[in-house]
């Protein structure tokens, strides 16, 4: 288990150029837009915008802070506001986002389609399996989490990273679980 502290985190340009993210990881490390197999960032929104065009990407998308209208291609705007249940649509359809106040803070996983998948849920509903290649859990509110008999403080904006088979053990409390999976080889039948 590792702490990501948001203020740790690396800032990142956003592919068009309208602001900055905030990588909390990505595989492989030090991946760029163009080669990631999977990144998860956090992103603060100051004004709405469309997104970046990422094709062969998908993505999921959970709020933070704040709210938005969210619109996927031509469908009826979504209402995302503070801890909704998140979100998933293709990175490669356009995708428009109205800001509701003054700002909004979101959390964004993209995976490349066919060779990983993503799935973000409230609490510990998780179920991790075997495919599982990263866990993240992202508190929504401010918990103190006890390992190895040492109370760890966590903020909004922080994460804990769980490595490969070591089975997510987190307070009773409000936060995303962020899981990432190897894709199904569905071509082989698997």
């Amino acid at each position: 288990m590792h702490i990501l502290r948001m203020g740790d985190h690396v800032a990142v340009p956003w592919k068009n150029g309208g602001g900055v993210t905030t990588e909390v990881a990505a595989f492989p490390p030090g991946a760029s837009f163009d080669n990631f197999g999977w990144r998860v960032s956090i992103a603060q929104i100051n004004s709405g915008g469309p997104f970046s065009l990422f094709p062969g990407i998908d993505r999921e998308l959970g709020m933070l802070e704040g709210r938005v209208l969210l619109t996927i291609s031509e469908r009826p705007a979504l209402d995302l506001s503070f801890g909704a249940e998140p979100v998933r649509f293709p990175g490669d359809v356009p995708a428009i986002a109205e800001l509701i106040g003054d700002r909004a803070t979101d959390l964004n996983v993209m995976t490349r389609r066919g060779m990983f998948r993503s799935r973000m849920t409230r609490g510990a509903n998780a179920a991790i399996t075997p495919d599982v290649v990263a866990v993240f859990a992202f508190p929504l509110e401010t918990i103190t989490l006890h390992h190895d008999g040492t109370d760890i403080p966590l903020s909004r904006g922080d994460a804990v990273f769980f490595d490969a088979g070591e089975p997510p053990v987190l307070p009773k409390a409000d936060f995303y679980l962020v899981a990432i999976f190897r894709a199904e080889n569905r071509a082989n039948g698997h």
